[in-house]
C-alpha cells in the first residue's frame, strides 16, 4: 500500500475510533451510566439491570434501573471501547512511525524497534483489558446468584 493510501485509511480509524468514544460518552450521559459500572440484583425472584454512572448526576454518583437490553447494550458498547483505544493508537503510531525512525538513531534503541515495542504494549493491554471486560461481562450476566 503507498504512503497517500495508508495515511488516509489511518486518518479514517482515528475519526472511526474516536467516534465509537465520543458514542459511548453520549449514550453514558443519556442513560445515567454504563453496565461495567452498575450490577444485576435479583427482586422477587426478576433480575432487575442497573447501570451506574460516576459524577454523572450527582458527587456520589447515580444509580438507574434499565431494560435488559439497554444493560446488555451498554456491557457490550464498553467492550468495544477497547479495540477502539488500540485502533488509533496504532493509527497514529503508523502515522508517526517514519519521524520516530527518524529520530531515534542513537541510543539504548533504534526507532523501528521502538514502534515496535510500544505497538507490543498497546495490542497486549488493550487486549488484555478487552478480555477482562468479556469475562466480567460473561460472569456477570450468567453466574450471578
Amino acid at each position: 500500500m503507498d504512503r497517500i493510501r495508508r495515511n488516509r485509511l489511518c486518518v479514517r480509524l482515528i475519526i472511526l475510533g474516536l467516534s465509537n468514544f465520543i458514542a459511548y460518552a453520549i449514550l453514558y450521559a443519556m442513560i445515567g451510566g454504563d453496565a461495567p459500572n452498575g450490577y444485576i440484583k435479583n427482586v422477587d425472584g426478576a433480575a432487575v439491570y442497573y447501570v451506574r454512572g460516576h459524577f454523572v448526576h450527582r458527587n456520589i454518583g447515580y444509580e438507574q434501573d434499565v431494560p435488559k437490553w439497554v444493560w446488555i447494550y451498554s456491557y457490550i458498547h464498553s467492550i468495544s471501547i477497547w479495540p477502539s483505544i488500540a485502533t488509533v493508537l496504532l493509527a497514529m503510531l503508523t502515522l508517526a512511525r517514519p519521524h520516530i525512525i527518524a529520530t531515534y538513531t542513537d541510543g539504548m534503541m533504534n526507532g523501528s524497534t521502538l514502534v515496535t515495542v510500544m505497538a507490543t504494549v498497546i495490542v497486549v493491554i488493550t487486549s488484555a483489558s478487552m478480555v477482562w471486560f468479556v469475562k466480567d461481562f460473561i460472569v456477570t450476566l450468567y453466574y450471578r446468584p
